[in-house]
């Protein structure tokens, strides 16, 4: 039977729809549908005016424009007010120098951050731990990062992700650990003995029948 816990920290999986959320931002009302047609990286920190979360506030705003190219909007989340958020936004540009151009979510009635699972009861009754979830055009989560609430996330990691999950998409591959734009990536193996009989001679960097590799240059 499952526990109260076990509900409380229920949470999308990857191929699921991502649930769906209206909600008061610092730039105004925001919803999921209001990200259709694009990629979406939505994330949680456990509180407003504390070190680590504005280390990586400030990461995601100074990589905002790279995210943009590729398509992907930016929207933060925590258990805090709207005029909570404002204040430390503007704090961090006061004090860093720093504008943050993406909306923060209002979650005082922390639906969201339990939609997401993002509130675990092991590290905080009340604050969401470092959650990041990729959703793509259609609304489904292709992938979803936890973090401690000790531990700050890599932003280039996340850009990293996004730029492998496009890439895979586009051209029906999978990348390789640790891969960057530009290096090879892997041709899905063979589904049949007679297919894989073939591949050796099909034009790959060929390892073996269940592992080779290709360039995407043109």
């Amino acid at each position: 039977m499952e526990t109260d816990t076990q509900a409380r920290i229920a949470m999308p999986r990857i191929g699921d729809p991502a649930p769906d959320f209206t909600a008061k931002t610092t730039m105004g009302p925001r919803s999921l549908a209001d990200y259709r047609g694009k990629w979406l990286i939505l994330f949680s920190h456990p509180a407003d005016f504390t070190p680590v979360c504005t280390t990586e506030f400030m990461g995601f705003a100074k990589a905002s424009a790279d995210f943009a190219a590729l398509d992907c909007a930016l929207l933060g989340l925590s258990i805090d007010s709207v005029h909570s958020h404002i204040a430390w936004v503007r704090t961090i540009k006061e004090k860093f120098g720093v504008a943050i151009t993406f909306p923060i979510i209002d979650d005082l009635s922390m639906q969201i951050a339990h939609a997401y699972g993002m509130i675990h009861p092991g590290a905080s009754d009340t604050a969401a731990v470092r959650a990041t979830f990729i959703i793509d055009p259609e609304g489904i989560v292709r992938a979803m990062v936890y973090y401690p609430m000790s531990n700050g996330r890599s932003v280039a990691e996340f850009l990293r992700l996004l730029e492998a999950l496009q890439t895979a998409d586009a051209n029906k591959i999978a990348t390789p650990e640790g891969w960057q734009p530009g290096e090879d990536v892997i041709v899905p193996p063979p589904a049949t003995v007679e297919a894989a009989e073939a591949r050796a001679g099909e034009g790959y960097d060929y390892v073996d029948w269940f592992f080779s590799k290709r360039s995407l240059a043109a």
